[in-house]
């Protein structure tokens, strides 16, 4: 399950929008490939946000259900992917940060 929220400076939004728009959908794609997910158990949001001038104008937080096979060195990973084709849609440099949630206590209702 992944649970994306992707913050934007407010300023930078207007038009990095159609691009972000359009990379939803790879961002997706290579979420689920690589954490081995169905494409119903993602969750995505896309927030403009007021970044402070010296702190990155893009973030994205990044929850995940822990696994085993998701180790540190995968998420590493993804959370590269993921800032790159960020970074490629918004133009400006995305700071990445990413959780992983125990399923003991995570609860979702739908």
């Amino acid at each position: 399950m992944p649970n994306v929220k992707i913050f934007v400076d407010e300023t930078l939004f207007p038009d990095r929008r159609k691009p972000l728009i359009g990379a939803l959908e790879s961002v997706r794609s290579m979420l689920c490939r690589e954490l081995r997910v169905e494409t119903a158990a993602c969750q995505f949001a896309v927030v403009p946000v007021i970044a402070m001038a010296d702190l990155p104008r893009a973030n994205v937080e990044l929850q995940i259900l822990s696994r085993p096979e998701r180790t540190r060195e995968v998420l590493l990973g993804v959370c590269g992917h993921l800032r790159d084709m960020l970074e490629s849609a918004t133009q400006v440099s995305v700071a990445v940060r990413a959780s992983a949630l125990q399923a003991e206590s995570y609860v979702v209702l739908r």
